[in-house]
């Protein structure tokens, strides 16, 4: 998957190196607040690749969630602990009802045993009579 013709490593990269430069240039952010943006733009990241190949879109939607408490609370949210598990609980019930309205089965249902016993008769018979 690419994102605007390249890689999203690169692009999260190029973001790590954003962030390094304007603090450098002046931009007041801690050492926190840089590692919750990067964290940040990692899991929209993982979300542009999670929805791009259909594979763990929940997963990546609540990884992106908690990204954005992290980095809300980085930069001064005032969230108790049971507050943020609280919502990423909340989210997780909205996801898990979503995802079992989407989800199907990747195998076929299993035959039962009397009726594969029937059919290995009838082969056997077949075979029996060919030959």
């Amino acid at each position: 998957m690419k994102i605007f013709g390249r890689e999203p490593a690169l692009w999260l990269a190029l973001v790590a190196v954003a962030v390094k430069l304007s603090t450098a240039f002046g931009l007041d952010l801690s050492d926190g607040q840089q590692a919750s943006v990067n964290a940040g733009a990692a899991a929209v990241a993982g979300v542009l690749v999670a929805v791009s190949t259909q594979d763990g879109i929940s997963a990546a939607v609540l990884g992106l969630l908690q990204a954005g408490i992290a980095l809300a609370v980085g930069f001064g949210l005032h969230w108790s602990p049971d507050q943020q598990s609280t919502v990423m609980s909340f989210a997780a019930a909205l996801a898990a009802m979503w995802t079992r309205t989407q989800v199907t089965a990747l195998v076929p249902p299993v035959v039962r045993a009397a009726t594969r016993s029937a059919a290995t008769k009838q082969a056997t018979k077949q075979a029996t009579a060919r030959g």
